[in-house]
């Protein structure tokens, strides 16, 4: 099973395509799509749409792991973010590929086995679990592997957005 696992923002969107065969894991691709500051709001959806719409088209994922949303303290910030997140939504609707959402709290349990693990935990787990020789630079590219990561460990009993 290839996954797809998607941290969202607008600014950073961390991306994992793992595959996962047998209980085993193997890292196909890793990384961010990082949009600048300054850009008009139109433009950094267009560039996370088309990002994510190549991996999707290079990997031919089963399924788009996301983490859900939850309310920052600024409003300001979760709604770019979500917009964001729309744009991996909407790839996903018109590729047909499946998508879970999992919280950060589900994600924590799945890769460390505690929800409530603190980010070097789940960083040390996805190095671990993917066999890295060191965790990646951007905490967003760790955790969108570890969304991943949650979903081969959940898949049978994830709920599909539709």
């Amino acid at each position: 099973m290839v996954i797809l696992g998607i941290d969202p923002g607008y600014a950073i969107t961390g991306y994992g395509v793992i595959e996962y065969e047998g209980n085993h894991f193997k890292l196909l691709e890793a990384g961010a799509v990082e949009t600048k500051a300054g850009v008009p709001m139109p433009q950094r959806l267009a560039k996370i749409y088309d990002d994510v719409s190549m991996l999707v088209d290079t990997y031919h994922p089963d399924a788009i792991a996301i983490e859900e949303l939850f309310y920052h303290s600024n409003a300001k910030t979760v709604i770019g973010v979500a917009q964001g997140r729309g744009n991996v939504l909407t790839v996903a609707a018109k590729k047909g590929i499946d998508i879970y959402e999992y919280t950060p709290l589900q994600v924590k349990q799945a890769v460390v086995g505690y929800g409530r693990a603190d980010k070097k935990q789940v960083q040390t787990m996805v190095k671990t679990l993917m066999n890295l020789k060191t965790i990646p630079k951007l905490d967003d590219t760790t955790d969108a592997m570890a969304i991943a990561i949650c979903h081969a460990h959940s898949c049978r009993y994830a709920e599909t957005i539709k």
